[in-house]
């Protein structure tokens, strides 16, 4: 029945009733509902909704690539499944660096020149977000790309006012989870207050602002819910990004079960029933790179972490070291008769360049 209710939702809204654009598709109890589906045919009819949702929105799924900007971070002690900081995980970025402005200035042109649009400036915490607006500063003058810049909480409103000055896109702050007890449990380090603070301070300023779960590291359905109906009513996003736990070897979580990637389509198909027109994000290390197609099916709207082969400097995934090249993730994507937004004419040329000459035509 639920289905059903569902599917009469979406035809009304097609119809006409906008008010189900920001109400959403499902309520609060329909979303803990679906959370605990656990037959395949529910899986099937969640999923098929779902990416209905989507594609009735979004005509094209969105790539994004990463810079990665310093990984020396202030935050202590560190996050229990960090394998992003310098000294967490020999699997991730184990020693310290900051990129320079000519290595962030090369990066971002190799990413538009691989035919991708947009990009994820991020930076470690301590920098008070100087680091990411010196990042956002070198890309915009460089490139047309689409910019999101990451330093969770450590944002001040001097500084956002200054990345709105400078033609900023999107920033993010994932919350990853609201149950305070498990963000202290998992972050000792921060507070969940800071990253809220950071949000409305983000809505605030008419900036479009991504605020995602990180799922699998101890929440309950419950948690989830609560999560996407906080974000639904006290903030205002344009993204929600769903990670999957991933763990990183050498960190306190390394023996922590991976969060399954059926669980995170789950999630994300469950998130664009209740946010039916904006970007849904799905990281290919939290996913697992080879799996982005369970992402897709839930309705995921942009793929992340894609690395073309041009970059000129080594990417590690955060959430796990693994990252999406962007030919496979093109390939994904149209294997399942999606359209990738990428600049055709240039994705061609990195093609006969750098890739195996295998040109897909639409």
């Amino acid at each position: 029945m639920i289905f059903e209710k569902i599917y009469e939702n979406f035809k009304e809204l097609k119809e006409g009733n906008k008010k189900l654009i920001k109400e959403g598709l499902i309520d609060k109890d329909e979303a803990l509902e679906l959370f605990k589906i656990d037959k395949w045919r529910d899986y099937l009819k969640l999923f098929d909704i779902a990416s209905r949702v989507r594609d009735y929105f979004k005509k094209e799924i969105e790539i994004t690539s990463t810079i990665h900007i310093t990984n020396i971070c202030k935050v202590n002690p560190k996050c229990l499944y960090c394998g992003f900081a310098a000294g967490t995980s020999k699997e991730g970025y184990y020693k310290p660096f900051r990129l320079s402005d000519e290595e962030i200035k090369k990066s971002a042109i190799a990413i538009e020149e691989s035919g991708i649009k947009r990009v994820s400036c991020s930076s470690a915490h301590g920098y008070e977000g100087k680091e990411i607006l010196r990042a956002l500063k070198i890309v915009k003058e460089n490139t047309n790309l689409e910019v999101l810049v990451n330093a969770g909480a450590d944002l001040t409103e001097k500084s956002i006012k200054e990345l709105k000055k400078y033609g900023i896109d999107t920033i993010c702050c994932n919350l990853e989870t609201i149950n305070e007890n498990l963000f202290k449990k998992v972050k000792p380090g921060e507070e969940l207050e800071d990253r809220i603070r950071v949000c409305k301070l983000v809505n605030k300023y008419d900036i479009e602002l991504s605020s995602g779960l990180l799922i699998g590291i101890g929440e309950s359905y419950e948690d989830r819910v609560e999560h996407l109906f906080y974000l639904k009513n006290e903030l205002n996003v344009g993204e929600i990004p769903i990670m999957g736990f991933n763990p990183y070897k050498g960190t306190p979580m390394e023996n922590h079960p991976k969060c399954s990637a059926l669980e995170q389509a789950k999630t994300i198909a469950i998130t664009r029933l209740l946010f039916p027109n904006i970007r849904i994000t799905s990281p290919t290390p939290t996913i697992g790179s080879e799996l982005v197609q369970f992402a897709l099916l839930g309705g995921a709207s942009n793929v992340a972490t894609v690395i073309p082969r041009n970059h000129p400097i080594n990417i590690k995934g955060v959430g796990n070291p693994k990252t999406g090249n962007l030919e496979d993730v093109v390939k994904m994507i149209v294997d399942l008769g999606l359209k990738p937004k990428l600049d055709w004419k240039k994705y061609e040329e990195y093609l006969e360049k750098y890739g195996n000459k295998m040109i897909v035509k639409l």
